[in-house]
């Protein structure tokens, strides 16, 4: 660990010795620097963002059972699970996620919690406003 504020056991006597501290400051720096670097880098591969939609897809039967939810990194990558709620049983989906995007079709609900994953979960609630279901768009599948 890095102590840049402990007190040494003697206060420098000459500009030698000052400038020899600064060089040490200097070397501790670039450490640091470049370890901030590697961290953001592995970072980026770390699930960040998080979107979920819950919805009805079927307007006769129960309430927002059924529901979308898609993990991301840093790089918009990730996946997306739907569960598909009936009465006679529960349905679940997945479909990988690369850059935003999916190879596999993907329904209404689950580009709406993409873009949520992507781009709400920055805005404050009161920016947003209302409700936080999507419940008010039912379709059915």
């Amino acid at each position: 660990m890095l102590n840049l504020f402990k007190k040494k056991e003697k206060e420098p006597e000459n500009l030698e010795e000052i400038l020899s501290q600064f060089k040490d400051l200097k070397k501790n720096f670039e450490r640091i620097s470049q370890e901030l670097e590697s961290l953001k880098n592995q970072n980026k591969f770390n699930i960040q963002k998080v979107g979920i939609v819950r919805f009805n897809p079927f307007r006769e039967i129960g309430g927002d059972q059924s529901f979308s939810i898609v993990f991301l990194d840093g790089t918009d990558s990730g996946a997306v699970i739907t569960s598909l709620y009936t009465r006679t049983g529960n349905r679940v989906y997945g479909k990988p996620i690369k850059n935003g995007q999916s190879e596999y079709l993907l329904s209404e609900e689950e580009k709406k919690a993409i873009n949520k994953a992507k781009y709400e979960n920055y805005k404050s609630k009161t920016e947003r406003g209302g409700d936080e279901r999507d419940g008010d768009e039912r379709g059915g599948r």
